[in-house]
């Protein structure tokens, strides 16, 4: 819809300028320093830091005005408030409509589970299928913010060449290299992988948006290492969630589903996958924002998941006093869930803190955290694919820790999930074919069930010396014997009945 096709009274919301200032705080001691540098933790005491937006003026808007203009933006043909820009005023405020980067990212769809498979989990549920961003995951929300903040930094401070770079279990490789090169102009892309650790799929994104792509021996916490020490020293803009521009985008997630919702979400579940942590920070960020602006009166219940190959946050959580949770990071074995694959999530301080936050705001603990086997992952994988779905392994994660968080009493009857597929499931192809074929490594853990196995049948019909092939055609006789013989022999094979 055109601007002047929408009511009288929401246009002049519709379209936004710049408004207030923004700043990084300190998690640890709490200062807080100008956005006009490239920050990743608190030059003072080296804590890790987060976003904040002031309003020089107070808006005076309501929870229903904000959920109107929210509803109307997503019918203006605009790009620049397309995705998670929609809602401009509660991600970067401050950047300039021209410098906002729109590649097609959010708004991914909510996908019910058909009534086999809800019956089959024990609650009714959706998938938010975040296969379907540009480069395929979730990571595209944060980094539309992070690079669109990058363009109007750059500009602003005449910087020609700016080289990026990350750590990365596939995802932000892939997510980093492709917003990078729409800005290559004056941007160069760089990525660190764990050698043998990345899907051929996901090597292959980076490799094609034309990124400079270095592997280094051992896991994901030995590449962050890598690159902290490289942005600590280097003049680089790193793109890890260590990045706060990053998580802002992440909490366009947590708003979507709330507009998905028609913004009353007290009885919904959020389960989201934990790796590096930077996701349910944006989650529990996202919706604690729309609660303070009254856009929703209740905060959802949200269950983070994580593999036993790989669960430094669940461990935390297993003491429930605050004052004897002690964090330790763990060394990570063999993951299906590869971008959860992480011993040392970057992000446990903000999830420390929001975690607190969300739990007095809510009036009640309201965050939980589950773990749950490589098997049980792989399984719920398969499960939600046979029933319709294209969920990748943290999907599967994600449906197995609701699976779990459903026997253990955490969710109540007549609560509803919303389980995060965070990256579409041909980027780990692999792994359900392993599955599918019983091929998994011994490292895995994973043995497929008997009725999940599913392999290609070479039907081809006995006593034919001459075959079809591409480039060499067979006389018109022998193909209607050919074809004959086939359709009997598959007939055969499906247990069909002649009409």
């Amino acid at each position: 819809m055109k601007l002047e096709e929408f009511p009288e009274y929401i246009r002049k919301y519709l379209i936004p300028t710049p408004s207030g200032r923004m700043f990084y705080r300190c998690l640890e001691c709490r200062n807080e320093f100008a956005i006009d540098q490239l920050l990743y933790t608190c030059p003072s005491c080296g804590g890790l830091l987060m976003l904040h937006h002031v309003e020089e003026e107070t808006q005076e808007i309501n929870g229903d005005l904000w959920r109107r203009i929210f509803d109307y933006r997503k019918m203006l043909n605009f790009n620049p408030l397309k995705g998670i820009f929609c809602y401009y005023e509660f991600v970067a405020p401050i950047i300039p409509l021209e410098f906002i980067l729109y590649l097609g990212e959010a708004h991914t769809p909510m996908v019910m589970a058909n009534q086999h498979l809800g019956s089959a989990i024990g609650r009714p549920f959706y998938f938010k299928n975040e296969g379907l961003n540009p480069s395929l995951s979730f990571k595209d929300r944060g980094m539309a913010c992070a690079l669109s903040f990058l363009n109007y930094f750059a500009k602003n401070n005449n910087i020609k060449e700016l080289l990026t770079i990350c750590a990365s279990t596939g995802d932000t490789s892939a997510s980093g290299a492709l917003y990078s090169a729409y800005l290559t102009d004056f941007i160069r892309s760089v990525v660190l992988l764990p050698k043998g650790k990345v899907t051929l799929q996901q090597l292959l994104q980076p490799l094609g948006n034309g990124a400079t792509v270095l592997e280094i021996p051992g896991v994901f916490d030995d590449c962050m290492k890598v690159v902290e020490e490289l942005s600590e020293n280097y003049n680089v803009a790193l793109l890890n969630s260590k990045n706060s521009w990053r998580i802002l985008g992440q909490e366009s997630y947590a708003f979507e589903i709330a507009q998905d919702f028609d913004y009353l979400v007290d009885d919904k579940v959020v389960v989201v996958p934990i790796g590096n942590a930077g996701n349910i920070t944006a989650v529990m960020s996202g919706f604690l924002k729309f609660l303070k602006a009254n856009i929703i009166t209740e905060l959802p219940k949200i269950i983070g998941v994580q593999s036993d190959h790989a669960d430094p946050v669940y461990r935390y959580y297993l003491e429930d006093d605050p004052l004897k949770q002690r964090f330790e990071p763990v060394t990570v074995k063999a993951s299906v869930a590869q971008a959860a694959m992480i011993g040392n999530p970057v992000s446990m301080p903000r999830v420390i803190e929001l975690v607190r936050k969300y739990n007095q705001e809510a009036g009640q603990k309201n965050i939980f955290v589950v773990q749950v086997t490589e098997q049980e992952i792989m399984d719920a994988m398969v499960l939600a694919n046979r029933n319709g779905h294209i969920v990748c392994t943290q999907g599967g994660e994600s449906m197995a820790g609701f699976m779990k968080a459903i026997v253990s009493g955490l969710i109540s009857e007549g609560e509803t999930g919303t389980l995060t597929a965070t990256a579409h499931a041909m980027k780990f192809s692999s792994f359900q074919e392993m599955y599918l074929s019983d091929r998994f490594p011994s490292e895995f853990e994973v043995k497929p069930k008997k009725e999940f196995k599913n392999i290609p049948i070479f039907v081809k019909p006995d006593d034919f010396e001459t075959l079809p092939q591409a480039g060499e055609s067979i006389q018109r006789e022998e193909l209607d014997l050919f074809i004959k013989a086939t359709a009997t022999k598959i007939a055969k094979i499906l247990h069909l009945k002649k009409r």
